[in-house]
């Protein structure tokens, strides 16, 4: 059964750091582009970061460039998000999402990124 569980989400003040993260199970997370994306209260669900199959290959929303963070530890099954300098409209719902053709460019090059499976979510709240 795949599962993706999200971690680490909470409140934080503005400025602050959170670390999310994301356990992967019921299939070969090392061959997975994996993704974070965002949904704010009544918001669409936005593509905030990406990694491919391959630790070196990554993307961040021009939003929180310089901020956020993916990485992956396919040794641990888990992709994490690092969010610093946290502000108030990155409030949001997180999800955690995996794409089953490995590359950067099969998700961008998809329709609706073609992700495979989604967590849950973890909420993050920033307050000012």
């Amino acid at each position: 059964q795949v599962q993706l569980v999200e971690s680490g989400g909470g409140l934080v003040q503005t400025g602050g750091s959170l670390r999310l993260s994301c356990a992967a199970s019921g299939f070969t997370f090392s061959t997975y582009a994996m993704a974070w994306f965002r949904q704010a209260p009544g918001k669409e669900r936005d593509l905030v970061a990406a990694i491919s199959w391959s630790p070196g290959n990554t993307y961040v929303a021009d939003s929180v460039k310089g901020r956020f963070t993916i990485s992956r530890d396919n040794a641990k099954n888990t992709v994490y998000l690092q969010m610093n300098s946290l502000k108030p409209e990155d409030t949001a719902v997180y999800y955690c999402a995996a794409n089953s053709q490995g590359s950067l460019s099969s998700l961008f090059g998809a329709r609706d990124y073609g992700i495979d499976y989604w967590g849950k979510g973890t909420l993050v709240t920033v307050s000012s």
